[in-house]
């Protein structure tokens, strides 16, 4: 009944559902309610099972639920973790196998527990704070650590009087010192910082481990008296946006020691044979983007040495595999590859089949684990589905679970295919990937729908992806592409937007369209164009520098970099690493680069959409270009989504909500909609 409700209230707002196209209905907006995907897949050291995180949308709570499943690699059952579901996150096996800690959630805070192997038998080690970590077992199977936020009492200023009973003042007043005192998806913060405890595993109260100013995060055991942690104890830290040092942290009280230098930005720690420790590392280069490379050293911290230093991608995901190699995830042109990397840097692919991890635009994830006898668990990339269970032998790849079939098996599903486009400036390449509705022709009619990815520096792919699901399905032949500046394509192109974003990445979209355009997909007249996050900073710059597209939605966009930087939860980043000055000693360079410095230009009809608690890039961002579009007459829209973080669409209806406003702004422009009316 309250599905039937949800999605009536929805088409009473003028949302199209699934209509009738001959053979097989299309992706409709119901069926992004019966979607599931695999994510956090954990191999049993045997290399028996593996037990990974089921997600689904639940309509009843309109959130994204996480259930625990096993799979036996025996007998081929697949179940669910415990009888009558078993809601969690974070699985992680006990070095023997024998037991599983997880997180799960009571009351709305974490619940950090333990599931004997073999058993119907649960029980939990204690609730813990908002935002812990997931647990990670000491080498000799008795102590998990985490770690969690200390909170602090609130800062106070004053003392005022003390009220009389009963009486109704107004709330406190709230004082912070911070650079950063607010952030995107927590809003204001709690005073306090991270740090790194320890519980047995048999039970028993979580010690704090961990006093190194400004927090610890990231424990890996060392050994079973010692840890390792990341962070920043420098009294600037706040002002050093891409600093993180690895620690060492002994459990016997002594002080804990720094292992590498304030030179960059250190984490992923893995601890390998003879307690060499391996780590990604990013370079402060004071660029915009930095390769991250993957960095070993001694116990002690000395003989470090970069294995990628000749490998022209970023590389995350570490894993030790045997003594002298490892496992990485690593970008490459649209693909996730899981690879392995020598002691000699040599890099070999072990597969380019990992992706998917999530179901609203086509970001590039993905997510492992292996066995100790080199099995290896992941999140597979379907490029028509959401991520399902795959393991690795060798080089041969098994798909074990197939959770989307009963939704999307019987639907007719865009024909997807992948392009590269020259650049019209410089010598790039532009990967694109295109979504064809289903039953298209090419006849030079269709509509174009340009979908531009946010970051700048991440990258799209040939992932699933519900919106682009559902602008298909209505029609529009959609485009994603990776203009430069895009991650997985070498430090060169992303790093070509450094000081220039946006800019010439304008050009390469342009050399996309005009290869829609030109070689007969779409018609010239019937062009859209949408993004979000950076996305919306290049839709925004998009209708400043030309009139050609029809109508345009920029979602969640930087519109002044003035105001993005002097409000947004990322200051220190912005000022020092992406425009390297303070607001009033370069105004010209802020400016140029602000859409809003373009927007007298503007004549094409824009809506504006942002969540009215995103800290990352404010609503008032968007709200003032909505104002100023407005000042000159030009058709336009601000769309508020209440309680929506930077993560716009994290919820289910959200999704719907933004794709479907997405598109009915569209259709008031498309020239083909008015001839008809």
């Amino acid at each position: 009944m309250l599905r039937a409700a949800l999605l009536a209230g929805m088409a009473s707002f003028g949302f199209a559902f699934a209509d009738d196209h001959g053979e097989a209905p299309r992706f409709s907006m119901d069926v992004v309610f019966d979607l599931e995907y695999a994510s956090d897949p954990q191999i049993s050291p045997d290399g028996e099972t593996i037990v990974y995180v089921r997600r689904s949308m639940d309509i009843e709570t309109d959130r994204v639920a996480s259930h625990l499943w096993v799979y036996d690699l025996e007998s081929d059952e697949h179940r669910p973790l415990l009888e009558g579901g078993s809601a969690g996150s974070a699985p992680r096996w006990s070095p023997d196998g024998s037991k599983l800690a997880f997180l799960s959630s009571r009351d709305g805070k974490p619940d950090l527990k333990v599931h004997l192997v073999g058993s119907d038998r649960t029980y939990s080690l204690g609730q813990l704070q908002e935002g812990t970590s997931a647990p990670v077992w000491s080498p000799d199977g008795k102590r998990l650590a985490f770690s969690m936020l200390v909170p602090d009492g609130p800062q106070t200023l004053i003392s005022l009087p003390s009220k009389p009973e009963g009486a109704q003042w107004a709330e406190g007043i709230r004082v912070y010192e911070d650079l950063t005192f607010r952030a995107d998806g927590a809003g204001y913060l709690r005073p306090g910082e991270r740090h790194v405890f320890v519980v047995p595993v048999e039970g028993g109260t979580p010690r704090q481990v961990s006093k190194v100013p400004g927090g610890l995060s990231g424990p890996q055991w060392l050994d079973d008296e010692t840890l390792l942690g990341t962070g920043n104890a420098d009294e600037d830290r706040d002002l050093q946006a891409l600093v993180s040092r690895v620690y060492k942290l002994p459990l016997d009280g002594g002080e804990a020691e720094a292992l590498t230098g304030a030179d960059g930005s250190a984490g992923g720690v893995q601890v390998g044979p003879g307690g060499r420790i391996a780590y990604t590392f990013t370079p402060d280069g004071k660029k915009t983007y930095q390769q991250t490379e993957l960095y070993v050293m001694r116990a002690d911290g000395s003989g470090k040495k970069n294995l990628t230093e000749d490998y022209d991608r970023s590389v995350g995901s570490v894993r030790w595999r045997g003594r002298d190699s490892f496992y990485a995830l690593a970008e490459d042109r649209g693909l996730v590859r899981l690879v392995t990397i020598s002691s000699g840097g040599d890099v070999s692919t072990l597969t380019d089949e990992v992706g998917n991890e999530g179901t609203g635009r086509p970001y590039s994830s993905g997510s492992y684990s292996v066995s100790k006898d080199g099995e290896i668990a992941f999140t597979r990339r379907v490029m028509n589905r959401p991520a399902d269970l795959a393991l690795l032998e060798g080089r041969k790849v098994e798909q074990l679970t197939s959770l989307n079939e009963d939704a999307l098996g019987h639907l007719a599903m865009p024909e997807m295919m992948k392009v590269s486009v020259p650049s019209s400036v410089g010598d790039f390449e532009i990967d694109a990937w295109i979504a064809l509705p289903p039953g298209f022709e090419k006849d030079g009619s269709a509509p174009l729908l340009l979908e531009i990815h946010g970051g700048p520096h991440t990258m799209y792919g040939g992932f699933f992806s519900a919106e682009v699901q559902r602008f298909a399905a209505e029609g529009y032949v959609t485009v994603w592409t990776n203009p430069r500046g895009s991650t997985g394509y070498g430090a060169e192109f992303a790093q070509a937007i450094d000081l220039a974003y946006p800019g010439k990445d304008y050009d390469d979209l342009i050399s996309v369209v005009d290869h829609m355009v030109e070689d007969g997909y779409v018609s010239e007249d019937r062009l859209f164009v949408t993004g979000g996050s950076g996305g919306g900073v290049l839709t925004a710059w998009i209708v400043g520098n030309t009139d050609r597209f029809a109508a345009a939605a920029s979602i969640k966009p930087v519109i002044n970099w003035t105001s993005e930087v002097l409000s947004a939860d990322l200051a220190a980043f912005g000022a020092f690493e992406w425009l390297k000055e303070m607001p009033w000693e370069n105004q010209e360079l802020y400016w140029e680069l602000s859409p809003l410095s373009k927007v007298g230009n503007v004549t094409t009809p824009t809506m504006l959409m942002a969540g009215t608690d995103d800290w990352r890039t404010p609503k008032w961002e968007a709200e003032q270009f909505y104002t100023a579009l407005k000042l000159q007459g030009v058709d336009t829209m601000m769309i508020h989504v209440p309680g929506a973080s930077h993560y716009i669409a994290a919820r289910p209806s959200q999704l719907l909500a933004k794709t479907e406003a997405i598109m009915a702004w569209f259709e008031r422009y498309d020239p083909e909609k008015q001839d008809a009316e």
